[in-house]
């Protein structure tokens, strides 16, 4: 097995056998589509620029990258760590788990690391009383409280390190590759860090998946113990469509934000860390989000269903299966850009036959310019049943003399950059 890339549009091509075994399917199409419409005035898109030292957008519903910045390199989330204890409360009350009912109790840890005299956000809840979910979940996204986020951690887990290995264990469910949890709150740990992409992915998740419990997210304020507190989301109070997510602070990793904000149908998905000030925080994050609403169009490229393209397949009835989205293939383009956009499709090939219909076996990737600005899962449009025993003695020979011609390929191409031959050759 080796790992393909068939060119779909102005990508380099190939230098392997297995790729020319591939067949494109609507490529003029997605030619056509791919070409972004030079527009007059203010709408032009610019190059945007940011005082952030990471940062991404994000289209939520396409998945497409409209800008990033330094967004797979690591950082301290501080108290933005919350999203993902606020994901193992949402998980649980969703599978039934735990309601709005339940009541934890207020442990002296939680009092005295996360309470008033821990220095950081706090609920205020008094040691040994019982709160209900409903309550400690506003303490926790509402007002940040470190005294929140303790009390749900030990009461779910017996401990904070046993909670963090849940954080840990559920980040991987969810496709986080590039995060370490090691507290419930946020607090500065050594090796706790996350990037910029993945809190992206969290947020889209915790949007897609609990519609219902994300509403909390935009809640202005709420009051325990008599303390009334407002919402820490400084977008919240702007005219931008904001309804959540999650601010963060550390002296290490500066003012940091992961926010939504929703026009015309639209959502985009941002996260900015490292800022000076909560003030840069703010201004930074509503240009880039006013930014992404302007400057960029929608194009969709294929509809649900639609093939996008054929793989080869080893021992099977069919020598290829179609490659279809679940979704629409959606991408945003600057407008007036001259981006070179050029797509592909990377799966392990050839498939061995049985393939089943709906299995995940590749991606396409449509890339503007330098950024990535769409990775979508491809699956089996058809299932492929295992062939007659001439059928697959005669694809074994098939694929020798292909994995003859491609040594000799790549041996011919030997003063090739090593980075191309990493994208052709197997993985």
């Amino acid at each position: 097995m080796r790992r393909t890339v068939l060119s779909l549009l102005a990508a380099r091509p190939v230098a392997t056998a297995a790729s020319l075994a591939l067949r494109t399917v609507a490529a003029a199409a997605l030619a056509a589509t791919l070409v972004a419409p030079v527009l007059p005035g203010p709408v032009r898109a610019q190059s945007f620029q940011t005082a952030a030292p990471h940062a991404i957008l994000i289209d939520a519903e396409s998945g497409s990258v409209l800008f990033e910045k330094a967004a797979d390199e690591r950082f301290s989330p501080a108290s933005m760590a919350k999203l993902m204890t606020t994901d193992i409360v949402f998980e649980a009350l969703k599978s039934g788990r735990l309601s709005m009912d339940t009541e934890f109790t207020v442990t002296e840890d939680a009092w005295k690391r996360g309470g008033a005299g821990g220095g950081g956000s706090s609920m205020f809840a008094q040691v040994n009383s019982r709160i209900k979910m409903s309550d400690l979940l506003r303490g926790l996204v509402v007002q940040s409280g470190n005294d929140a986020a303790i009390t749900i951690a030990e009461n779910m887990a017996g401990t904070e390190e046993a909670f963090a290995n849940l954080m840990n264990q559920r980040a991987k469910e969810i496709g986080l590759t590039n995060s370490t949890f090691r507290n419930a709150t946020g607090y500065s740990a050594p090796d706790q860090k996350v990037t910029a992409r993945d809190m992206a992915k969290l947020a889209i998740h915790l949007i897609d998946t609990y519609p219902d419990l994300y509403k909390i997210f935009s809640e202005r304020e709420f009051t325990w113990n008599k303390i009334r507190q407002q919402n820490r989301n400084p977008l919240l109070t702007l005219d931008i469509g904001a309804d959540g997510l999650k601010t963060g602070y550390l002296e290490e990793s500066g003012y940091a934000l992961t926010g939504s904000a929703v026009q015309n149908g639209q959502r985009l998905v941002l996260v900015v860390s490292g800022l000076k000030t909560a003030r840069d925080r703010a201004s930074e994050s509503r240009k880039l989000m006013e930014w992404g609403f302007r400057a960029f169009e929608p194009r969709q490229v294929f509809a649900p269903g639609e093939t996008v393209a054929e793989a080869s397949v080893y021992g099977g009835e069919a020598g290829s299966v179609p490659l279809v989205a679940r979704k629409p293939v959606r991408v945003l383009l600057p407008r007036g850009s001259n981006d070179r956009v050029s797509a592909k499709v990377i799966y392990q090939g050839p498939l061995v036959a049985p393939v089943e219909e709906g299995r995940q076996v590749g991606v396409l990737r449509i890339q503007r310019g330098d950024t990535v600005a769409l990775d979508q899962p491809l699956y089996a449009g058809a299932a492929v049943p295992a062939g007659s025993l001439s059928r697959r003695a005669m694809d074994a020979a098939l694929e020798f003399g292909t994995d003859l011609m491609r040594k000799a390929f790549d041996k011919a191409a030997g003063a090739r950059p090593k980075s191309d031959d990493r994208a052709a050759n197997p993985s």
